[in-house]
Order: C-alpha cells, then structure tokens, then sequence
C-alpha cells in the first residue's frame, strides 16, 4: 500500500504496523461479546470476510447468519435492537448501503432503534473487482439520513474505540472498516471522542483534514512536507456525522490551506461537509477536495487505485505545495 519512499518515511517517524481495522473489530466485538451474551452478530454470508469466523466459533448462540440478504439483515439487526439485544449487522458497505438503504433509513434510524451497522471492505478495498464492489457512496447517502452516527477509523486504536462507543451507544451508529493493514498512529492514553476530531500534528501553513485509511498518507505527506520548510496540519476526523465543526473552523481560520482526504467519492462525503462548514462561516480561500473523481474508478489494487488519485504522501504533498503556491 506504500511507495518505499513512504515505508522510509514511516519508519523515520516510528510508526508500527498494526493489523487491518477489520480484525481490531472482530476482535472487539468478541471480546465484548464474551462478557454480555446480549451482544449478536448478524451477517450476510460475510462472517468470513468480515473475519468474525473466530466470534462464530466462540459464540454460535450470538451470531446470525441470513445469507445473501442485506436488506434482511438490517430488518433483522433492527428487530434485535428493539428487543434489548445490542445487534451489530456486518456486511461488505458497497451492499450493505446500497441494496438496505430504505431499511437503514426506516427500520434503524426513523424507528429510532440502537443497532450498530457495520460496512465492511469499503471504499476500493475490493481493488481488481472494480466499480460494482467499490463503496464510493456511502457517506453520501448516509449522511443524507437523519439520527445516525457515522464513524470511520484510521487505525486499530480508533476502530477499537468506535466499537465500544458503539456497544453502549443508544441511537443508531455506522462504523465503515477497510481491509488494509494500517500503521499505528495514536498513543495508547489518546482520547477518542465521537463527534472531535484528533489532531496528530501541528501545523499552519496547511491542514490536512481525513479520515479512515487515508490518514496515514496525510501523516506522512506532513512530514514529507516538513523536510521543505512547509508546516502542516493533521486532523483525524474519524466521526463524519456528527462532524466536528469546531476543530474544522479552526483550522480554516489559523492555517493557509485546507486539504480534506478520503477514500469516497468527491461528491457528499468528508470534503462536502467540510467544504460546507467553512464556506458557511466565510473561512478559508484555498481548499481541495482529495478523493475518487466523479468517473468510473480504475480497476486494481487499493494502493494503486489510491496512488492514480494522489492519495499518497507524494500525491498530497504535490497538492499541498501547489495550492500554497
């Protein structure tokens, strides 16, 4: 997924590989699971990828499987909800969030109903199995809906955190994992809020502002960025709604340039609802969105798909350098 260049970068700033998001979830939820029996995994023929084979095993009484049936499972997911259980519905996002939409939208969040969705290989996590497995619209959609929290985590402490939030939570939440193996980017006494941002690094010449695995390519462009004498800022905004405006404004206000990264469509997700925020508030002349273009996305693996956008440390601090300029 990194360009020698950025492994080497990476090891200059200490970073440690951890596992994929993915499996820091998996890991959780069984976890939690073994100590409240009230905890349910509903899956659509996706325990496997979804890497809950091991809470299967452990726990077959606390785990559903429907088949290839993504709007049943948000029925079902509701349901549970309804009836005191803590229902976490797994399936690959692309489906999950496109075929369940108005069971999202009717049974979860207008109903009012605690369950936690989980998207899984989402954005180009599928890579080489191209634009019908690509999860490029959910944050769009999902943001369009009312009474959901939206969460996307950047490495293993923040998806580990999203879960427990989510296994208390008493309204509606999204949690949105990819496959990738990701670097470690937070200390372990980190405060993890939903609804604020974490800054990683200081800077005011441009903010980076991303979410999910991107971030980690924002990281590194800051650093990469450093090395010329350009300071810039990171801002993990892993809660997409509720969205942290504070943090956002104040970083259209004290940095030069502002640069939001995600693994989404340029249309309606992160860059829109901050684009939005600092436009309404009159902040910052110099903005970029950095995500999939509004095309049929190419084909391949998520690193490659991720370099052809300019998602990577060379990418985004060739985009920072230009829009200071």
């Amino acid at each position: 997924m990194f360009t020698p260049a950025a492994k080497a970068m990476a090891e200059k700033l200490g970073l440690k590989m951890g596992r994929a998001n993915l499996e820091e979830f998996a890991t959780t939820l069984e976890e939690l699971a073994k100590a409240n029996p009230n905890i349910i995994a509903v899956t659509s023929d996706s325990r496997g990828s979804g890497k809950l084979a091991p809470f299967g095993k452990a726990l077959p009484k606390q785990i559903v499987e429907v088949g290839i049936a993504e709007q049943n499972l948000v029925g079902i997911t509701a349901g549970l909800a309804a009836c005191g259980k803590k229902a976490f519905g797994v399936s690959p996002s692309c489906f999950l969030t496109a075929r369940s939409l108005e069971q999202i939208k009717n049974d979860v969040c207008y109903s009012d109903v605690p369950a936690v969705l989980v998207g899984i290989s989402s954005g180009t996590s599928y890579g080489a199995l191209g634009t019908t497995h690509h999860s490029l619209h959910d944050l769009a959609v999902l943001r369009a809906i009312n009474n959901l929290t939206i969460i996307v985590p950047a490495d293993n402490f923040e998806s580990r955190q999203a879960i427990l939030f989510a296994a208390k939570a008493t309204k509606p939440v999204f949690v949105r994992f990819g496959k990738a193996a990701m670097f470690n980017l937070h200390n372990p006494e980190t405060r993890f809020e939903t609804g604020k941002g974490i800054t990683l690094r200081e800077g005011n010449d441009v903010a980076f502002i991303a979410n999910g695995e991107t971030v980690v390519h924002a990281v590194l462009a800051a650093a990469h960025l450093a090395e010329k004498g350009i300071q810039a800022r990171v801002l993990s905004v892993h809660t997409v709604k509720q969205l942290d405006t504070e943090a956002i404004l104040k970083a259209g206000r004290e940095c030069k340039a502002v640069i939001t990264v995600e693994e989404h469509m340029v249309n309606g997700g992160l860059g829109e609802a901050v684009a939005s925020t600092l436009l309404q508030a009159g902040v910052c002349k110099h903005f970029r969105i950095v995500g999939i273009p509004d095309e049929e996305t190419v084909p391949g693996a998520q690193a490659d798909i991720f370099r052809h956008y300019g998602i990577s440390m060379e990418g985004l601090s060739e985009t920072a350098t230009n829009l200071l300029k």
